[in-house]
């Protein structure tokens, strides 16, 4: 999930992969960092800015021409989670379908709006760079 946060006047771009792991992997401006949510942190050693405000960062936009015809997996790993079946409707953004690469668990979204028309994978495959995951109508 990609965030942005500002701090001060200063804008960063957060993206947390997975925040049910452990520890939660966040890149901040493309430096990536490790979280340990659970360990406590002493209030003398934290410095809070009051000034902050989050906001989601907006879906990709819907693809209105109709050239994307398929999802393609952006790294190779293992399906562990589709959530999409033939003949769903989805909106660009959603998300299809998690792949396992390097024991982390990557969200992979819908790039447009559409219909499934074919899930062309399936859970504990492997796939490769590239490869075609979905079909949409």
């Amino acid at each position: 999930m990609k965030y942005i946060v500002r701090i001060a006047d200063t804008s960063y771009e957060v993206e947390i992969e997975d925040i049910q792991a452990r520890p939660v992997i966040a890149r901040v401006n493309c430096e990536r960092f490790e979280v340990h949510p659970e360990q406590e942190t002493k209030p003398s050693a934290l410095k809070v800015e009051k000034d902050f405000q989050i906001k989601e960062m907006p879906k990709p936009a819907a693809n209105t021409t109709g050239d994307v015809e398929q999802l393609i997996a952006p790294l190779p790993g293992t399906i562990v989670e589709i959530f999409v079946k033939n003949g769903e409707e989805v909106e660009a953004g959603h998300v299809v379908l998690i792949i396992e690469a390097m024991k982390m668990k990557n969200s992979i979204r819908s790039t447009r709006s559409g219909k499934i028309a074919d899930v062309l994978v399936a859970v504990g495959q492997t796939v490769a760079h590239k490869q075609a995951l979905v079909r949409f109508k």
